[in-house]
C-alpha cells in the first residue's frame, strides 16, 4: 500500500497526539482498576472468606459484563462518539473501584466488580475510534499497539505500586486511594477530549432504531475480517489475562513454591514483556500485513509449548529460568490479541469501526472468562492440582487456532477485494 495519506484521511501531528492522549489516559486508569484484582487475589479470598471458585467469580463477571457490552459499546462509539462514552466510563468504573473499597461483603464486593467492568467496557474501543478519527489509516497498527502499550502500563502500576500500597496502608485505603485517578481522567476528557478532528467530521448516522443496530451487528458480522479478527483476539489474549487478571499469583505462590515477592517480578516480567514485543509487533504489522497471521499463531504456538513444558515438568516445581521464560512470552500475547483489530479495521468503513471493533474485543474477553471459571471449578474438584486446571488453556487455543485457519482464506480474499475497489475510487476522485 502507499504510504501516502488517502483523500480524506486525517492529519495527525501535534493536536492528534495531545487529544488521543487524553482518551487514552482513560484506558489506562481502567487497566489499572481491572487488573488490581490479580495483585489482590489472595487478600480477597481472606477478607471475603470464598474459595477458589467464588474467587474466579469476580473475575468472570467482570468480564462477563465487559464482554457483553462490547457491541452495544462499539454501536455507542458509532452513535454518540468517543467523549461522552468515555466519560461515562471514567464515572462508572471510579464508583465501582471506590465501591470494591468499601464493600463488607462477597455480594456488595462481586456488584462494585461488574460495576467496574461496565466502565471498563466503554473505554478500549473508545480508544480505538479515537485513533481512527485523529491519525491517518496507515498509523492504525501502531496506534493500536500504542493503545494496547498503555495499557499494559496501566498493568503495570497494578502490580508494583497497587500491590505495595495493599500491603502498606491496607485494603480500604489503597482502593479507595486510587480511585482518585478516576476522577482525574474524568476532569481532562471534559476540558480537553474532542471527537474528531476540524474538517473531518463523520458523516450523520440515520436515526438509530432496532433496525439499524440489526443491519450494523449483520454488516460487520458478514465481513470475514471481523470473524477472523475476533477468533484472533479469542485465541492469543487470554493466556496472558488469566494469569494477571487472577490466577497467575496463585500459581506461582502455591504450585510453584516462590515467595509473593518473587511471584510479582515475574507478573511483572509479563507486563514489561508485553510492552516491548508490542511496539515490535506494532512496526512489523504496519509495514508487511501479510505478517499478522504468522505472529498471532507463532505466538500461540509458543505459549502452548512452554505451558506444557511449564506443567509437564517433572518434580515438585519447574526451574526459574523456565518460569522466566514462559512470562516473557506470555507477554507477546496481548500484542498478538491486537492483531486482531488489523483484520477487522480494514475489513470495515469508517461508519461501522466502533461496532466492528467490539465484535472483535469480544473474542478475548469470553475465552478469558472461560478460562477463569473452569480453573477455579477445577481446582476445587482436584484439591488444588494445578496442572490440571491449567491445561484448559490448551482446548481454548486448539478452538480459537481452528477458527483461524477456517476463516483466513475468505479474509484474505475480502480484503483483497476491498483493497482493489478503494484504489479504483481513488482514481476517480476529482482533482
Amino acid at each position: 500500500m502507499s504510504a501516502t495519506a488517502i483523500p480524506g484521511d486525517p492529519p495527525g501531528g501535534r493536536r492528534a497526539l495531545a487529544v488521543w492522549g487524553t482518551g487514552v489516559s482513560v484506558y489506562f486508569v481502567a487497566v489499572i482498576f481491572r487488573t488490581s484484582l490479580g495483585v489482590a487475589g489472595l487478600d480477597a479470598a481472606d477478607r471475603f472468606h470464598v474459595n477458589a471458585s467464588a474467587l474466579s467469580t469476580f473475575s468472570i463477571l467482570q468480564l462477563m459484563v465487559y464482554a457483553g457490552m462490547q457491541i452495544p459499546v462499539g454501536l455507542l462509539v458509532d452513535r454518540l462518539g468517543t467523549k461522552k462514552v468515555l466519560a461515562l466510563g471514567a464515572v462508572l468504573f471510579t464508583a465501582g473501584q471506590l465501591g470494591f473499597a468499601f464493600s463488607p461483603s462477597y455480594g456488595t464486593a462481586l456488584a462494585s466488580r461488574a460495576l467496574l467492568g461496565c466502565g471498563d467496557a466503554l473505554t478500549f474501543i473508545s480508544v480505538l475510534r479515537l485513533g481512527s478519527r485523529w491519525f491517518p489509516a496507515r498509523r492504525g497498527p501502531m496506534v493500536a499497539q500504542f493503545a494496547g502499550l498503555v495499557g499494559m502500563a496501566g498493568n503495570l502500576v497494578s502490580t508494583l505500586v497497587l500491590a505495595r500500597l495493599l500491603h502498606g496502608i491496607g485494603w480500604t485505603a489503597a482502593f479507595a486511594g486510587s480511585a482518585a485517578a478516576g476522577v482525574v481522567v474524568f476532569v481532562l476528557v471534559l476540558l480537553f477530549l474532542r471527537d474528531h478532528p476540524e474538517g473531518h467530521e463523520p458523516e450523520p448516522l440515520p436515526h438509530q432504531g432496532a433496525a439499524y443496530v440489526r443491519r450494523q451487528i449483520a454488516a460487520s458480522w458478514r465481513e470475514p475480517g471481523t470473524r477472523l479478527g475476533l477468533w484472533v483476539h479469542f485465541t492469543t489474549q487470554f493466556p496472558a489475562m488469566v494469569f494477571l487478571l487472577l490466577w497467575g499469583l496463585p500459581f506461582l505462590v502455591e504450585a510453584q513454591g516462590l515467595s509473593r515477592a518473587a511471584a510479582g517480578e515475574l507478573l511483572t516480567l509479563v507486563v514489561l514483556s508485553n510492552m516491548v514485543v508490542g511496539l515490535v509487533y506494532g512496526q512489523i504489522v504496519a509495514r508487511h500485513h501479510g505478517a499478522r497471521l504468522p505472529l498471532a499463531l507463532g505466538t500461540v504456538g509458543t505459549s502452548a509449548a512452554l505451558w506444557a513444558a511449564t506443567l509437564a515438568y517433572p518434580g515438585a516445581h519447574a526451574p526459574m529460568w523456565l518460569l522466566i521464560v514462559l512470562c516473557t512470552v506470555l507477554g507477546a500475547c496481548g500484542p498478538a490479541s491486537m492483531i486482531g483489530f488489523d483484520f477487522a479495521r480494514p475489513a470495515n468503513p469508517p461508519e461501522r469501526q466502533g461496532t466492528a471493533s467490539g465484535i472483535t474485543n469480544m473474542g478475548g474477553f469470553v475465552a478469558s472468562m472461560t478460562t477463569l471459571f473452569a480453573i477455579g471449578v477445577l481446582l476445587d474438584a482436584t484439591g488444588d492440582d494445578y496442572s490440571l486446571a491449567f491445561s484448559v488453556v490448551f482446548v481454548l487455543q486448539a478452538v480459537g487456532v481452528s477458527q483461524i485457519l477456517r476463516l483466513r482464506g475468505r479474509a484474505a480474499r475480502r480484503e483483497r477485494e476491498r483493497l482493489v475497489a478503494s484504489r479504483v475510487e481513488t482514481v476517480h476522485v476529482p482533482a
